[in-house]
């Protein structure tokens, strides 16, 4: 990805006086030229030049800035442009004839044109190094505010990715008849897509799995949130429905913006499931799609309810759970991988692995998380 413009990232302000403190320095190059010429060109001639030379500095300093390695793209057009003009100027306002005997008068005249040269070349000398001196101490200070600043950030994202690496378990408790496997693959240095897998007092197992709208420092913290009142609430009620009734009604209030989905199963004996599902993509079982009632996500409504529903798994039966960055995963030709193949993938028996490594492939551009449950003997 090319660099953006740095006439995009520097403040207008200073770019304005910076091209100023180019046109001034430049212009000392007119009042220059007329000395050299010993005051013998017309006003109008010499009136023009002067800022010709400078609009003609500002250009090159443009073009240089803004192609970078490229510049001579542009400046060989612009020094032609710059050519022709001088030359036309030079054409219909030539020098007056040379004198070869100064008197008084014409002596008057030189030295009255040579000091305004002089004075007009040391003040904009003055205002170009004045403007210069302003934009190298102003683009310091904001350079080193910036480094400060992302100094700052990268300690922050440090601390969120430490959070959340404590948030996403690296080793899964062993649940007996049941093999559990997880993946989790954010897309940016700190994701918002969770997974736990929680034991509770009565034997039973709670896998959860969730998605935070956004990404980054935000999502972590959320993440985070949800993550401590999981194991607050399921301390008290193993219910997955009241579950997320609780959570719903702790985000409520504490997201500025955006929701969370997220999807409880509850592991039992003998088989038996119970999952709430809260606005999450529904789960998969041995291929085929567990449909639900409609749920809002959380934290978008104090007054959203949510419903469970039981199922029974046989041996060798797997179900899946997954977040949208999987389905949504998309190639260079802006082609999703979509919900028929993760099913055609999941019917083939495909597991957690096999699903986050083809979105990925296909093209990763949000957090993949799967978590795939089968039923042992």
């Amino acid at each position: 990805m090319s660099n953006p413009s740095p006439w995009r990232t520097i403040p207008r302000k200073s770019a304005v006086i910076f091209l100023l403190a180019v046109f001034f320095t430049f212009a000392s190059l007119g009042f220059a030229n007329d000395v050299i010429d010993m005051g013998l060109q017309p006003p109008i001639r010499f009136g023009l030049q002067v800022p010709l030379f400078s609009l003609f500095a500002i250009c090159y300093t443009v073009s240089g800035i803004s192609l970078r390695g490229r510049f001579w793209k542009a400046v060989i057009p612009i020094f032609i442009v710059q050519f022709v003009c001088l030359g036309f100027l030079g054409y219909w306002f030539p020098e007056a004839p040379r004198p070869t005997q100064i008197g008084a008068e014409q002596s008057t005249h030189l030295q009255s044109r040579l000091l305004l040269d002089g004075l007009s070349m040391i003040a904009s000398v003055c205002l170009g190094y004045a403007g210069l001196v302003y934009v190298t101490i102003s683009e310091t200070r904001r350079y080193v505010r910036a480094e400060t600043e992302k100094a700052t950030l990268e300690g922050e994202m440090v601390a969120a990715r430490e959070v959340q690496r404590v948030m996403v378990p690296e080793d899964l408790p062993e649940i007996e008849g049941y093999a559990i496997e997880s993946i989790y693959h954010p897309a940016a240095e700190v994701g918002g897509d969770f997974f736990q897998v929680i034991p509770l007092k009565s034997g039973r197992t709670l896998a959860v799995i969730g998605d935070v709208s956004g990404k980054g420092l935000r999502a972590a913290m959320i993440v985070s949130m949800i993550v401590g009142a999981l194991g607050t609430v399921s301390s008290y009620t193993e219910e997955p429905a009241e579950i997320l009734d609780e959570l719903n009604r702790r985000l409520c209030g504490h997201m500025q913006e955006g929701f969370a989905t997220c999807q409880i199963v509850r592991l039992e004996e003998q088989g038996r499931l119970t999952i709430a599902n809260a606005g999450h993509l529904p789960p998969y079982m041995n291929g085929a799609e567990i449909t639900f009632p409609g749920s809002l996500p959380l934290g978008l409504t104090e007054s959203a309810t949510y419903e469970q529903t039981s199922l029974r798994m046989t041996v060798g039966d797997a179900i899946v759970l997954l977040t949208d960055g999987i389905a949504e995963a998309q190639n260079d030709q802006r082609v999703l991988l979509g919900f028929t193949r993760i099913e055609s993938m999941l019917t083939a028996g495909a597991t957690a692995r096999n699903i986050a490594e083809a979105a990925r492939q296909h093209g990763q551009n949000d957090d993949i998380t799967a978590l795939r449950v089968a039923r042992l003997a």
